[in-house]
């Protein structure tokens, strides 16, 4: 240490807009804004008050100006950057666009993503988040056997040195195929190790960040990653460096295909367990992007994390509903998502919809106003609502016996039943089944209904409804997976097969509404039918004769994923023509969300993976994380072994020194830990679908930050 006077030193600080080095007199007690205030020359014609300190070593930043030097463990052998907290960022949006955009490196995630939504006009931004870019090394190995990562320090003086990572949940490092770099210490400093914020090439050809640009805004043109196509006019507006509105109007429309080199650094996972490594890269969303190991022109993905989706609203959500849209497509064609031969086609069909209607679309004619055109006079806000309030007081049927409220809605017919896994006509089980209050029950005739007791009875509540439908087989069947009436115990599992599609609709209808504990009083029972009879429909071959499409001028890598592109071989384009008959007649909107509804549908549809062992096994298994439960999966089959839902929960916490999550239940404990990521990546998901079960209608909606920090941000 090396002492100028009493109780004080020297501490060294680069200013790193001039590349200057400081050596200031400070002395233990003096408060880091003091600090500051000596650093800023009062001559100097600049704005500095979007700048503060970052500590490298410790890849901490000093924010809180009203701290001494030793309550923040400053030292003479501190080295210490004054740089500005706002600085570029490359986004990749949904659909695979990049935009550099000015981005608070010194605030929490969670808030860089609410103001980055804000500007991208995505509502409900609580539902997004950042994570690093994947890539199909990263699937070979769980977190857990990776080296340590280490963080890049220099010093402006040419030195340049290596420290370990802080202990945060997001482990990839930011590599050279995303940033165009080689990879060393210079991409971050320059050659001589003296410049901290010098911009690397861009392989996605956005333009560096233009001068006197205000925080918080898109600050280049991301076009240089696309092919020319048809219509490619309508994404003028990012060539021009045109007004803000214009930027949004394009975000709520994707051109149709990335580029070779974008689409070849897709991640397709193979197993359930590379799927499970896919979720290694999400961002803390309360720690800081810079602390993170990010820095200025690094490249993050946004991408929507929890798969529960508030109040879609195709007037005020053109944007989301279309980033949306491109999330689920690029699921389906990297194979994220176990899909039969007939929903891969529907899914095909759909997405050439709305690239036909894409093309259709007048110059200029933004999604509000194609709604208002569709709407050719219909009903209001108003009336809207009111019917709407109508269908909930008469419930579904709208009048007569449906209206009465002292009939209790039932559901009954003769259907097909077995426990056993292999399901087979020859191993199941003719059965009487009535439906009523949220239970099955089943009778060997219908004579004895109502006179006997049931043979087998179900509670439905809670349980887990998973489709099993082959159209081109004529198989029509639920899987059911019921939570253990007594305190411990793993899931019983039944299978119920149907004759017909009607039987299909009806029955999954009420099992999926009996699972939220809502019966077929529920107003959305008719809406339920029908959208699993839409979704059926879109699935058989088409009634319809095909557009007169030349079929040389579809490109079917675009619409299919590599397993199905094999398995069809030349007939792929046809069969796609043909599908498409069945919805040639949706509107561009109404085609993205028919896009969404059935990517809900899929079985293995919001459920994120983790490599996991359970305290005192040694066996890896998996752990599935939804909206309203977590499961315990097999590692190679992904069947349910057990299920745990959230409204049975007590507590979650992480023990930070061992690196284990125990979840409280009213019956059990758990404890395990995560191999695949940091513990605190699932502690996030399971308190930010707790937040995101906390929104409805009737609250107000004004983001709650604190809350959210509160159920995901743990201790430590």
């Amino acid at each position: 240490m090396i002492h100028v006077g009493e109780n004080t030193w020297n501490l060294r600080i680069l200013i790193t807009d001039l590349q200057v080095e400081k050596t200031l007199r400070v002395r233990g007690d003096q408060h880091i804004g003091g600090v500051m205030l000596q650093l800023v020359d009062p001559e100097m014609p600049k704005d500095w008050s979007d700048h503060a300190l970052w500590w490298p070593a410790r890849n901490i930043w000093l924010t809180r100006t009203r701290s001494t030097l030793d309550q923040a463990g400053v030292q003479s052998d501190s080295f210490l950057y004054f740089t500005p907290m706002h600085k570029t960022l490359r986004v990749q949006l949904p659909d695979l666009r990049v935009l550099d955009y000015r981005v608070n490196f010194s605030a929490k995630t969670f808030g860089a993503v609410v103001n980055l939504c804000k500007d991208l006009d995505i509502r409900y931004p609580e539902e997004l988040s950042l994570c690093k870019p994947v890539e199909q090394e990263h699937l070979k190995k769980n977190f857990s056997k990776l080296p340590p990562k280490l963080i890049p320090v220099a010093e402006a003086n040419g030195t340049a040195y290596l420290l370990p990572a802080p202990d945060t949940n997001s482990f990839v490092p930011i590599t050279n195929a995303y940033n165009g770099s080689n990879g060393s210490l210079d991409r971050t400093y320059g050659q001589n190790g003296n410049n901290l914020m010098s911009a690397p090439h861009s392989p996605y050809g956005t333009t560096p960040r233009r001068a006197a640009t205000a925080p918080g805004t898109p600050v280049s043109s991301p076009t240089g990653t696309w092919k020319p196509q048809n219509g490619a006019s309508s994404y003028a507006a990012y060539d021009t460096g045109s007004n803000y509105g214009d930027f949004q109007e394009n975000l709520a429309v994707s051109p149709r295909s990335p580029s070779p080199d974008v689409r070849a650094r897709l991640v397709r996972p193979k197993t359930l367990v590379q799927k499970a490594r896919l979720n290694v890269g999400w961002l803390d969303s309360s720690l800081s992007i810079m602390e993170q190991g990010v820095r200025e022109y690094d490249t993050l993905c946004l991408r929507f994390k929890y798969y529960t989706f508030f109040d879609l609203n195709p007037k005020y959500d053109q944007v989301r509903i279309n980033q949306l849209y491109e999330q689920a497509k690029w699921s389906i064609l990297n194979e994220e998502l176990d899909c039969t031969e007939e929903e891969t086609l529907m899914f095909a069909a759909l997405q050439f919809q709305v690239n036909h209607q894409t093309d259709l679309r007048p110059p200029g004619l933004d999604a509000s106003n194609e709604l208002s055109a569709q709407s050719n006079g219909g009903d209001d806000d108003i009336d809207s609502a009111l019917n709407e309030l109508q269908i909930t007081l008469e419930g579904p049927g709208g009048g007569g016996d449906a209206g009465n409220i002292t009939r209790i809605p039932e559901l009954s017919d003769y259907l097909r039943f077995q426990k056993s896994h292999l399901f087979t006509l020859k191993s199941s089980k003719r059965y009487f089944f009535t439906y009523r209050d949220l239970h099955l029950y089943l009778y060997k005739t219908q004579e004895e209904a109502g006179r006997t007791a049931p043979s087998i009875s179900i509670n439905l509540r809670g349980c887990e409804v998973t489709p099993d439908v082959h159209l081109a087989q004529g198989k029509f069947g639920i899987r059911l997976e019921v939570p253990p009436e007594g305190r411990n115990g793993p899931n019983s599992e039944f299978w119920v097969r149907f004759d017909s599609e009607e039987q299909y609709a009806k029955w999954m209808a009420a099992c999926r509404l009996a699972a939220k504990g809502r019966s077929l009083a529920d107003s959305s029972y008719d809406s339920e039918v029908s959208s699993i009879r839409s979704l059926l429909q879109m699935q058989k071959p088409a009634q319809a004769a095909p557009l007169n499409i030349n079929p040389r001028s579809v490109d079917a890598v675009d619409y299919l994923s590599p397993k199905m592109l094999r398995k069809l071989s030349g007939k792929a384009v046809q069969r796609i023509l043909d599908a498409h008959a069945n919805v040639r007649q949706l509107q561009l909107m109404d085609a993205k969300l028919k896009y969404i509804q059935a990517w809900q549908s899929l079985p293995d549809f919001g459920v994120t993976l983790f490599v996991i062992k359970f305290d005192g096994h040694k066996k890896e298994e998996l752990l599935g994380v939804a909206h309203n439960r977590i499961m315990r999966m097999d590692l190679n089959t992904g069947d349910h072994i057990k299920t745990w839902r959230y409204n049975t929960m007590k507590a979650w916490n992480v023990n930070w020194g061992i690196k284990c999550m125990m979840i409280q239940f009213h019956d059990e404990n758990v404890v395990f830990s995560c191999l695949s990521a940091d513990c605190k990546v699932v502690h996030e998901f399971i308190g930010g679908y707790i937040f995101m079960s906390m929104r409805s209608k009737e609250n107000n909606q004004t983001l709650n930050e604190e809350m959210f920090h509160k159920l995901t941000g743990g201790w430590s």
